[in-house]
């Protein structure tokens, strides 16, 4: 990609894995130049938490923000990659040797990204954030947190009071990210979701770039 840039996100493409329960992605044609018509238009159907998306507050806090009022520098700025090793979680001892600072964008490179995004069926073992590890972020002010599958909590645990630590604190949170390109390190990171007026979350597309600093 042009000047450094790496896309880490998820293509949305018709039969991916998605969160169960949530609905099916499909992409139908609505009119095909091939078949007369004199423009190609496409139809998207999916949750808004389909592959490479955002989490608002207002999807786990009914009163929280909704995805649309999104201030840009959240997801626009230096971020820094963290190697994760633990197949299970991201635990609070992996993270106090990391120095983390007020203001901080992190996204953590698991084996999610090698492993998880390789099957369209729903891997039920992702590894995820524990409940500690996002009271320790929330604790340190980070300002946005990525994670390389669809949820920031797990399936079997923490999946609720992972997202309401976060959330209640203001942390913004990218999930469904593909990091298996990237090593540890920092880089400048654009994330834009779609602008979906009072949505809980909405797809986006990132984008990053090795940092000299």
């Amino acid at each position: 990609m042009a000047a450094g840039w790496i896309d880490i996100s998820v293509p949305i493409q018709t039969g991916m894995v998605h969160w169960p329960g949530d609905s099916d992605i499909a992409i139908s044609k609505l009119s095909e130049i091939s078949k007369g018509a004199v423009c190609n238009v496409s139809h998207l159907s999916c949750s808004v938490h389909t592959g490479t998306h955002m989490d608002a507050p207002l999807h786990f806090l009914p009163d929280g923000k909704s995805m649309d009022s999104l201030a840009f520098d959240a997801t626009i700025g230096p971020a820094r990659v963290i190697e994760i090793s633990d197949p299970h979680s991201i635990k609070p001892e992996a993270l106090r040797k990391e120095r983390l600072k007020p203001g901080e964008r992190i996204l953590f490179k698991t084996q999610n990204s090698a492993k998880a995004w390789k099957s369209t069926e729903f891997a039920k073992n992702f590894v995820f954030i524990s409940k500690g590890a996002a009271a320790l972020l929330a604790k340190a002010k980070i300002r946005t947190v990525g994670v390389d599958y669809l949820s920031v909590g797990g399936f079997f645990e923490d999946g609720v009071e992972t997202h309401h630590a976060l959330l209640r604190a203001g942390v913004w949170i990218i999930e469904g990210l593909n990091l298996q390109k990237l090593k540890a390190g920092r880089y400048e990171l654009i994330c834009l979701p779609i602008k979906v007026a009072g949505a809980d979350g909405a797809p986006a597309r990132a984008l990053v770039r090795k940092s000299g600093k």
